[in-house]
């Protein structure tokens, strides 16, 4: 588990050798996908169906942790 003081956390993984997460930031409340697959790998911000960005509330974030 996250310590208190890290600004990222893992929230879900699937996979071994391809790799899908996605972690929150605890500051913005901002969703990231993280993907690698063998030595390449990339992140980017986790969007709805509308284009915007997925923001996890701190409400929603503190009762995880």
């Amino acid at each position: 588990m996250a310590k208190t003081s890290d600004r990222f956390e893992r929230v879900y993984s699937q996979g071994a050798l391809n790799v899908m997460e996605i972690w929150v930031d605890r500051e913005t409340g901002v969703n990231y996908l993280f993907h690698t697959s063998g030595n390449a790998g990339g992140m980017t911000p986790l969007l709805d169906r509308e284009g915007k960005p997925v923001i996890t509330s701190v409400y929603e974030y503190d009762s995880r942790s």
